[in-house]
């Protein structure tokens, strides 16, 4: 089971639909409304074949691999606009970071939920108040 974060904190998985990998979207097989990417995908090939996708999810291998970031703004500055989820080992600490770089949302496993328990993540759902480049411009 997962654990859907927002920034109202946990909450279920309201997602009933499938997932399709990358490169069956990119080679027009599909006609799914969620898309899979792992942190190594290329996402300059998507562009233009995103607007019937509804979720798109973001697979971070580890809490130490940021590439997940770089994706989610990618696929912001390519125009994506749908639903953005950041999954697997994002960790408290990094939720206002998964939420600039344009997630919607977070999903983690029922362990990292025990382990770090909502009030931990809600401590971080303020995530445009404390960024370090307004502190430095004086806002």
């Amino acid at each position: 089971m997962s654990v859907i974060v927002t920034d109202l904190g946990f909450g279920a998985d309201d997602w009933h639909g499938m997932f399709v990998a990358s490169d069956q979207l990119a080679a027009g097989d599909c006609n799914a409304p969620g898309l899979d990417l792992a942190t190594d995908a290329a996402v300059e090939h998507l562009s233009g074949k995103l607007d019937r996708v509804t979720l798109i999810r973001v697979t971070f291998p580890s809490f130490a691999d940021g590439r997940g970031f770089t994706i989610a703004r990618q696929l912001r500055l390519i125009g994506y606009r749908g639903r953005l989820r950041a999954a697997g080992h994002v960790i408290a600490d990094q939720y206002a970071m998964a939420r600039r770089s344009g997630f919607d949302e977070v999903e983690i496993d029922d362990d990292l939920a025990a382990r770090q328990p909502e009030p931990q993540w809600l401590a971080r759902a303020d995530w445009r108040a404390h960024d370090y480049q307004s502190r430095l411009r004086g806002a």
